[in-house]
């Protein structure tokens, strides 16, 4: 059932529209029935994260010196803060682009839903799709890599804020990046290069201790980087911290980028969101 066919029912019932948050939720659910329709997309986005884990993990897989952990052991949170990324940004930025070229949201808008239940069901396909590839990775770093979870609940407590700002922060990015791809076809060139390059540069790729500082101050500017250190922070032991370029887990700022990048983000969809693409003017 279509949210527009929500709307319609309901108003029947009350005499009146329901709002933004029901008519988001029924959005929600359609996204997610319609991403789960794609079984290549399915395989390939829960996919794409394990397989690099299990061929990183595999070709260095040494101790750290100085730090209690392996490369396999780092090369975990930084694939989880990775799959974050890629379910948030670049899925948005891709699947948006795409939607605005086939004349989709120029339809919506001429709904009566409200804009904002659009991206609600956008955000409610993140937030799912994200936990449920963060809770694959943890499951494959628990059971493969000899990572622990967390003892204490003040960590687990930092997992959630960290996951909830991380997804939050990115979807917002890739709502904002889908406004700058001409079509449809150039979309995945646009939003994959960037994310490519910050995947080398914020320590998914590299152990964060081997990139150039110059680079690392680069990446700080972006959300992923300290998405990687907050969840390093999360299910490494405190003797990680180490390897770290402030060596330590600063998890004052990681929250204060990551909120920074909601701010940030939401301005940007404002400045920049466009229901009809650049040809219909």
């Amino acid at each position: 059932m279509t949210t527009t066919a929500v709307a319609s029912r309901t108003r029947a019932r009350t005499g009146r529209l329901p709002g933004a948050w029901t008519l988001g939720l029924s959005r929600g659910a359609l996204e997610i029935k319609q991403f789960f329709r794609q079984r290549d997309q399915v395989v390939f986005t829960f996919s794409f994260p394990v397989v690099f884990l299990f061929l990183f993990a595999a070709i260095f897989h040494d101790d750290v010196r100085g730090s209690g952990v392996n490369a396999s052991q780092l090369y975990v949170p930084a694939m989880m803060a990775s799959g974050i990324m890629s379910t948030s940004f670049q899925s948005l930025g891709i699947s948006i682009a795409v939607e605005r070229d086939e004349k989709v949201l120029r339809r919506l808008r001429g709904t009566p839903m409200p804009p904002a239940a659009y991206f609600l069901g956008k955000i409610w396909l993140v937030l799912f799709t994200g936990a449920l590839e963060t809770a694959i990775l943890l499951f494959v770093g628990t059971a493969f890599y000899g990572v622990r979870l967390p003892s204490d609940a003040s960590r687990w407590a930092d997992f959630g804020w960290i996951l909830v700002l991380g997804l939050t922060g990115c979807s917002l990015l890739g709502i904002a990046i889908s406004s700058v791809p001409r079509s449809a076809k150039s979309a995945s060139s646009v939003v994959v290069l960037p994310f490519l390059v910050l995947q080398f540069i914020s320590g998914v790729y590299i152990s964060i201790d081997t990139i150039p500082d110059w680079m690392l101050n680069v990446g700080a500017l972006f959300p992923l980087k300290w998405l990687c250190q907050g969840l390093r922070g999360v299910f490494l032991p405190d003797s990680a911290q180490v390897l770290e370029q402030a060596g330590s887990w600063e998890f004052g700022k990681v929250a204060l980028v990551l909120a920074a990048w909601c701010v940030g983000g939401l301005v940007l969809c404002l400045l920049t969101f466009r229901w009809k693409d650049r040809r219909d003017g």
